[in-house]
């Protein structure tokens, strides 16, 4: 454990399974360690759920479905609220949890617990205007009723680098639809998690609408679960890898999915872009929680006549930001989640250099007790290297020049992915032209931030399924009623 004083003492947090309104231990007699990237060192043990406790889950769900499906929106509403009001009350603990078990710097966290409140505001509001519509139909032979009924037990399973938002983004629209459900949230930062089911109840989230469990058998406990007939809805954040795989297991019992998984964020800059504007959102899209987003820019093209400006100003701001403990006060990037992924990254980056890629910041490990790796700009990146072709999930900003707007359109686009793309253009006919041939579900156009819980976020190709946030959201949770009726 960090000697750094915190607000609160971590031992307060549960580590037990939530199920059914109840803290209960993983019937297995296992635990998991919880380690904190920035020592390497375990900082708490949680329950490891079975098969049979994440079934019991569902069962809980189950149960508690009719009457929180029948409860008044109005009320349900009231309990979200509740729920936002707690999270900011309690900000600054949930965000140095968040930074203890993640490794994110602590204004990350704090925006974080920002970001993830605001889905029950937002979702208060929505749950009183699920409204349905009445027609007539062509034919005049009838009217055409369509409401929205709740979808039922949703099995929801969250990643490590976002353990609030993510959570609460598939929790809030579940609930404010009238829908029950069994978090599972990754292994990696389960304590935010179980903080959080300490705010539901304290709001007056009924026992069994939410349950949270952690297990080290996820693929069979969800498994298990998604082949489970009681449960009619699953919603992913992920690796497309394991995204893929999820939808073969919910193909056997047709259940409805959401899927929020990997990017590959092109961030194109042109020459007649504002250079200051592009490298304030550039450390925006890269380094919002140190590279470790879905989101994070991940290609950097710029145009050629604006290359070494543009590199030169990058480098210097990288190489400018200070990597430590993400709690500790004044730190600007703190550790990658885990050995593996600092493994991962070292390698990449050595195995473009080793090709001829200039380093301009950064490029090495640092060694020591600790995750770290420093934010790294390198150039000229061979365009069949890892860097370019997959996900970094790390603080590392690979930049290649362009000529035209035709060709880097092409470039951006020669990708499996298709989650958000960035461009920075003075000229709004350019960015609308582009933002449009771009292949993405969302676009940040002179923004180096586009998520919002009021907007529809979600990719298309193999970067997901659906959408979450905005009107679209509560809609996942929802299944849609047509009554023919005369009258």
């Amino acid at each position: 454990m960090s000697t750094f004083p915190l607000s609160f003492d971590p031992a307060t947090v549960p580590t037990d399974l939530w199920i059914g309104g109840q803290w209960r231990p993983g019937s297995t007699g296992n635990q998991l360690d919880v380690v904190d990237p920035s020592t390497g060192k375990v900082i708490s043990r949680v329950a490891d759920a079975s098969i049979e406790d994440a079934l019991a889950a569902v069962s809980a769900a189950h149960e508690a479905g009719p009457d929180w499906a029948a409860t008044p929106p109005r009320k349900r509403s009231d309990i979200l609220r509740r729920c936002y009001e707690l999270m900011i009350e309690r900000k600054q603990m949930l965000a140095e949890l968040i930074s203890l078990e993640n490794g994110k710097a602590l204004p990350d966290a704090e925006g974080e617990v920002t970001y993830a409140a605001e889905f029950f505001r937002w979702f208060s509001e929505e749950a009183v205007r699920l409204n349905g519509d009445v027609s007539v139909a062509p034919s005049g032979a009838n009217r055409i009723l369509v409401q929205y009924q709740p979808i039922g037990v949703s099995v929801l399973v969250t990643p490590w680098n976002f353990p609030a938002a993510m959570a609460t983004r598939k929790i809030a629209p579940a609930l404010a639809a009238g829908s029950t459900c069994v978090l599972k949230p990754a292994t990696e930062t389960p304590l935010t998690a179980y903080a959080l089911a300490e705010i539901y109840r304290e709001a007056g989230v009924p026992d069994g609408v939410v349950n949270v469990i952690t297990t080290s058998k996820a693929s069979a406990t969800v498994s298990a679960m998604l082949h489970d007939p009681r449960v009619r809805k699953l919603s992913f954040t992920g690796s497309t890898e394991v995204g893929r795989k999820l939808l073969r297991e919910a193909a056997d019992q047709v259940i409805s999915c959401s899927m929020e998984l990997g990017g590959n964020a092109p961030f194109i800059v042109f020459d007649d872009a504002d250079l200051d504007k592009a490298l304030d959102g550039a450390m925006v899209a890269k380094m919002r929680n140190g590279g470790e987003a879905c989101t994070a820019a991940n290609r950097f093209f710029v145009q050629e006549g604006i290359m070494e400006a543009f590199s030169k100003g990058l480098a210097e701001r990288m190489a400018a930001l200070k990597v430590g403990p993400g709690y500790q006060k004044g730190v600007q990037c703190g550790p990658l989640v885990n050995q593996d992924a600092l493994e991962r990254i070292s390698t990449w980056v050595n195995d473009a250099a080793g090709q001829g890629a200039e380093i301009l910041a950064g490029g090495k490990a640092p060694g020591g007790d600790g995750f770290y790796y420093p934010p790294t700009v390198i150039r000229n990146v061979p365009t069949d290297s890892p860097l370019v072709r997959d996900e970094i999930f790390g603080p590392i900003a690979p930049l290649a020049s362009f000529k035209t707007e035709e060709e880097v359109i092409v470039k951006a686009n020669d990708t499996e992915y298709g989650l958000i793309a960035y461009l920075f253009t003075e000229d709004l006919a350019r960015g609308l032209r582009v933002s449009e041939k771009l292949e993405a579900g969302m676009i940040g156009l002179n923004r180096g931030l586009a998520s919002d819980p009021a907007a529809p976020f979600g990719g298309v190709k193999q970067s997901g399924l659906g959408r979450e946030g905005a009107h679209h959201g509560i809609l996942e949770f929802c299944e849609a009623k047509y009554i023919a009726v005369t009258w």
